[in-house]
């Protein structure tokens, strides 16, 4: 389905949370982005397993200009095995050169390029191939599928974020990475205000009920630099983590 045309205000709005070429060409780790859509009521779907449309299709094109911009995007392997996401860029000229390269997190080694949307659209050149993330060697390696093996913080006993965000420059030259998710992915990157360079919330015109699952970190998130775009039905609030 073709994108709309992007709002006319928009590219000013995003236009300071969105990575330059300074902070690419200085940090030691990526320009992080942590974008995602949800509901009224913190939902960012009507509940497991189910794919939820949140956003207004004019949003859907603003993801697609944040993906024009960054190198790389980052979703959870639930997320991937669930929705089967393209990963790509619909906006402008060239989907694949515009495209980010997408980045599956997949510690338990579930997900498949093979039959993916992701390869259909890397197969017709519409999308680049990915980056899994792995935990220890993969127990199978696809062809075209470059893997990333980050080890777990033994504090958390989750994904070392900081080392993996450090290893995708390092190894793969991403510079820059925009995090769609899913919900454990999102709750614990709100409390990396450490890594986080900007944080871009899509907020639907909907409630998505007690069923759904909900984005809540498990302790408080402070913001600040904090805008807000309005559209046809949808608010899109950018923001950065506070360091409080």
């Amino acid at each position: 389905m073709a994108l709309r045309p992007l709002c006319g205000d928009l590219p000013l709005f995003l236009q300071s949370y969105l990575p330059n070429a300074v902070e690419k060409g200085n940090a030691i780790q990526p320009f992080i982005t942590l974008t995602y859509a949800q509901s009224l009521d913190a939902r960012i779907s009507r509940g497991p397993g189910i794919k939820t449309v949140i956003s207004h299709p004019e949003t859907k094109t603003m993801t697609h200009y944040l993906r024009h911009h960054h190198d790389g995007i980052l979703i959870g392997s639930g997320t991937a095995l669930v929705d089967d996401p393209g990963l790509n860029c619909k906006w402008g000229p060239n989907s694949f050169a515009n495209s980010p390269r997408p980045i599956i997190l997949d510690t338990k080694q579930k997900w498949r390029f093979n039959g993916s949307k992701i390869q259909e659209l890397f197969n017709k050149r519409q999308g680049k191939p990915p980056i899994v993330v792995v935990t220890s060697d993969p127990l199978i390696k696809e062809e075209h599928v470059e893997y990333a093996i980050c080890p777990i913080d033994e504090a958390t006993e989750r994904i070392d974020w900081k080392k993996l965000f450090e290893i995708l420059k390092e190894d793969f030259n991403i510079s820059s990475v925009m995090v769609e998710g899913g919900a454990n992915v999102i709750n614990q990157l709100l409390l990396r205000g450490d890594i986080i360079n900007s944080l871009i919330i899509t907020i639907g015109s909907t409630f998505l009920g007690n069923s759904g699952t909900e984005v809540s970190p498990p302790q408080t998130v402070n913001l600040k630099d904090m805008t807000w775009w309005k559209g046809t039905t949808d608010v899109v609030l950018c923001a950065r983590l506070a360091d409080d």
